[in-house]
C-alpha cells in the first residue's frame, strides 16, 4: 500500500469525482483530509464515512472556496492536494458569482493554502476536457484533441460557455500561480463523467444520463459525448501525483460517441426498457467529429474501463437508488 504513513488533501471530497478518488486513496492506505462545505450537512459526510478505512484514516475538515485561508488547516501535513471543488453548473443566471469566482479564486486559494506547506510537493487539479476544446481550431471530422490544444476564453465568453469559462480561467490561473510559487502541478481534463456513484444526491452527468434513458432528453444539443469512466478519473488524478514522471495536463476521455450509441448499449443490456422502439430508425451515418487522443493518459498508466461496463454500472447505480425503475 503505497500511501501508507501519508497524508493527502482531497477538497470538495463530496463531490462526484472527488467520493470516487477518496475511496481509491484510502484502499491505498493515505490518510485523506477532506474537505466539505458543512459537516453538519450528512449528504456531504456520510457516504464519505461508510468507506473502508474511512474510521481510521479520514479527517474531515470544513472549508469555503471564498475565503482565503479556509483551507489551511486541511492542507496542513499533506505531501499532495487535489483540488477537485468547483461548481459543475450548465445554466446560471449570475456567471460571474455562480461559476467564475468560485472556480477561479477558489482554486488560487486552494493554492496559495498550499504554498504555504513545505511537505506539499505537488497538486492535482481537476479541470475539464471543455478547457480543451474551445478555441481557434476548428472541431472537423478526422481532428484529433490533445493536450495542445486550449480553449479560448474569448471564444467562451462570445457564446456564452460559462462552465467551460470557468474551468479554463481556473486552469489558466493555477498554471501561473504553481510557475510563481515553485508548486508541481499536473492537471486532469476530464470529459463527461459516467459510471456508478454512491453519493445520495444525484450528480449532474449521472442526471443527464437518466434523462435520456427516461425521456430521450439531449444533454448537448449536438448529441455527442466525451466519455469517461468516473473510477478512470479517480485513478488519474493518483497516478498525477505517484507518477514522478508526471507532467503537465491530461485528457480523460474514453470514447466521444453520439447519444444514439449510448442508447443501443442501453437498449443491448436492459431489452426490458424498451428502447428499441425509440432507437430502431436512428443510424449513425455521419462520421464523428472529433477524437479526443489517449496516448498521454495511457503513458500515465491509466487502463480505461470499457464504455458498455461504465454505461451498465451507471444504470445499476441508479436502479440501486430507485432513480429508474424498470
Amino acid at each position: 500500500m503505497s500511501g501508507e504513513g501519508k497524508a493527502v488533501c482531497v477538497t470538495g471530497a463530496s463531490g462526484y469525482i472527488a467520493s470516487w478518488l477518496v475511496k481509491l486513496l484510502l484502499d491505498r492506505g493515505y490518510t485523506v483530509h477532506a474537505t466539505v462545505r458543512s459537516l453538519d450537512d450528512p449528504n456531504k459526510t456520510q457516504h464519505l464515512l461508510a468507506l473502508d478505512g474511512a474510521k481510521e484514516r479520514l479527517c474531515l475538515f470544513e472549508a469555503n472556496l471564498a475565503v482565503e485561508g479556509s483551507f489551511d488547516s486541511a492542507v496542513n501535513g499533506c505531501v499532495c492536494v487535489f483540488h477537485t471543488a468547483s461548481p459543475v453548473l450548465l445554466s446560471v443566471d449570475d456567471p460571474q458569482a455562480q461559476l467564475l469566482d468560485p472556480a477561479v479564486k477558489g482554486t488560487l486559494n486552494v493554492l496559495k493554502s498550499s504554498a504555504k506547506v513545505q511537505s506539499i510537493k505537488r497538486v492535482v487539479l481537476t479541470s475539464s476536457i471543455t478547457a480543451v476544446l474551445f478555441g481557434s481550431r476548428i472541431l472537423e471530422s478526422g481532428v484529433v484533441i490533445d493536450e495542445t490544444w486550449f480553449s479560448d476564453p474569448l471564444v467562451c465568453e462570445q457564446k456564452k460557455l460559462w462552465y467551460p469559462l470557468s474551468k479554463t480561467l481556473a486552469e489558466d490561473a493555477a498554471v501561473k500561480f504553481a510557475k510563481e510559487n515553485g508548486l508541481e502541478l499536473v492537471v486532469i481534463n476530464p470529459g463527461y463523467v459516467i459510471g456508478p456513484f454512491f453519493q445520495p444526491a444525484l450528480n449532474l452527468t449521472s442526471e443527464g444520463i437518466m434523462n435520456m434513458i427516461k425521456n430521450g432528453n439531449e444533454v448537448f444539443s449536438d448529441g455527442i459525448y466525451r466519455l469517461v469512466d468516473v473510477r478512470d478519473v479517480a485513478a488519474a488524478h493518483i497516478l498525477g501525483f505517484e507518477n514522478p514522471e508526471a507532467d503537465g495536463r491530461y485528457c480523460m476521455v474514453d470514447e466521444v460517441v453520439r447519444s444514439l450509441q449510448i442508447m443501443k448499449i442501453v437498449d443491448n443490456l436492459y431489452p426490458s426498457l424498451g428502447l428499441s422502439e425509440r432507437y430502431k430508425d436512428g443510424k449513425c451515418v455521419e462520421p464523428l467529429p472529433y477524437h479526443v487522443s489517449r496516448a498521454k493518459a495511457e503513458s500515465l498508466g491509466v487502463k480505461f474501463t470499457p464504455l458498455e461496463v461504465s454505461i451498465k454500472d451507471t444504470v445499476e447505480s441508479l436502479k440501486e437508488k430507485n432513480l429508474l425503475s424498470f
